[in-house]
């Protein structure tokens, strides 16, 4: 069983960064796809990016796009969302996912691809 656990979030001003990191335990690690969400009260969970098993391929959805950076250490069991630039929009909860199906060749942006989820870290941004 997979087990994620999210730390790093905050309170930061507009403009300025957070690194979140997540940690897997109970597996192997570099077998999992991972993504980053995020849910903003009364909204939808929604993709933020996520990163392909060896690291080598990483997605974003659009409003992240030159502002946020996934990045993983598969000897740590570890995967990062560094968060540069931030706004008030970008408060939300955030959570990390992995996903298991070796089959899929991109990353994936469907919160249904993803089979286990850590239980979100808060992040807010003042302007």
């Amino acid at each position: 069983q997979v087990q994620l656990v999210e730390s790093g979030g905050g309170l930061v001003q507009a403009g300025g960064s957070l690194r979140l990191s997540c940690t897997a335990s109970g597996v192997t690690f570099s077998v999992y796809a991972m993504g980053w969400f995020r849910q903003a009260p009364g909204q939808e969970r929604e993709f933020v990016g996520g990163i392909s098993r060896g690291g080598g391929s990483t997605r974003y959805a659009d409003p992240v796009k030159g502002r946020f950076t996934i990045s993983r250490d598969n000897a740590k069991n570890t995967v990062y969302l560094q968060m540069n630039s931030l706004k008030p929009e970008d408060t939300a909860v955030y959570y990390c996912a992995a996903d298991e199906d070796a089959s899929r060749f991109r990353v994936t942006l469907s919160l249904t691809d993803f089979d286990y989820w850590g239980q979100g870290t808060q992040v807010t941004v003042s302007s």
